[in-house]
């Protein structure tokens, strides 16, 4: 393998197909068009000690406007709350024919050709990806307004946080139903700001150069809020309802194989998604 993000896209090359209009962002509130977010990667990086501050300057800086150009959208990029090695990051496509035009494009492009020798040294494991499709209509990424403009400074904060379903069956044997139809209600009602909710999509991953987990049977919910300590009490707020209680909880359990994993996570200055 040559090289760490790309694998054999690290050679010299020209943009293959690019594609053409950039991506809008990504929290609710715009009118935008949202079909970029038709499909997902949630990307999970472990680096290597003390180099996530300028991983995230090089990633703000480099690999934002780079990609949205050819057709991708970034949909946000974090620092993880509880672990000072990792960076997560979501990237969205229209369908899975634009995933591999624009993962071509770009890795064969002249960006990443230039920012390589710097991206990768930081890197230690990066292979920590989903592959995801919106687990119901309504549950997909909205568009969001303008990032900021430039890399530099801390832009005002706010908290992401990832829930990972692991269950017994895949969603679509009725989990990802109840998740729309029972969970969101119970969520919303309770002031959790649910933005998405995406599954597996099942399909061969067509840019086999970026490997992607096999994993079919979870779901996984995105919220925010003004801070970890707000998302914490609202859900709390949420499972301590008789709503939760009476429509939730119970079915819940049955359908968890294990204990979900939660992803807390810190917006960096120009994530769109805060």
């Amino acid at each position: 393998m040559i090289g760490k993000w790309a694998g054999a896209m690290m050679m010299a090359g020209t943009v293959i197909g690019a594609m053409t209009g950039a991506a809008a962002g990504t929290a609710r509130g715009q009118t935008a068009d949202a079909d970029d977010a038709q499909i997902v990667e949630l990307r999970q990086y472990r680096l290597v000690p003390d180099v996530r501050d300028d991983f995230v300057a090089l990633f703000d800086a480099k690999f934002v406007e780079s990609q949205e150009r050819l057709g991708m959208r970034i949909i946000g990029q974090y620092r993880d709350h509880d672990d000072a090695a990792r960076f997560t990051w979501i990237r969205g496509f229209r369908d899975m024919a634009a995933r591999e035009q624009g993962l071509k494009a770009f890795y064969f492009g002249p960006v990443w050709q230039a920012n390589r020798a710097a991206a990768n040294p930081m890197l230690d494991d990066n292979d920590n990806v989903l592959l995801l499709k919106p687990a119901a209509p309504g549950l997909g990424f909205a568009p969001a307004k303008a990032r900021a403009p430039d890399a530099g400074g801390d832009a005002a904060g706010g908290a992401v946080e990832v829930v990972i379903e692991y269950l017994w069956k895949t969603p679509d044997a009725g989990f990802a139903a109840f998740f729309a139809d029972e969970m969101t209600p119970a969520l919303e009602a309770a002031g959790v700001d649910v933005i998405a909710a995406y599954v597996p999509l099942g399909e061969p991953n067509n840019f086999p150069q970026l490997p992607v987990r096999d994993d079919r049977k979870l779901l996984a919910w995105f919220v925010r809020g003004d801070s970890h300590d707000a998302i914490a009490a609202a859900l709390a707020r949420a499972r301590g309802s008789d709503r939760w209680q009476s429509r939730v909880a119970a079915v819940l359990h049955d359908a968890e194989e294990r204990p979900p994993q939660t992803l807390r996570l810190d917006p960096t200055p120009r994530s769109a998604l805060r």
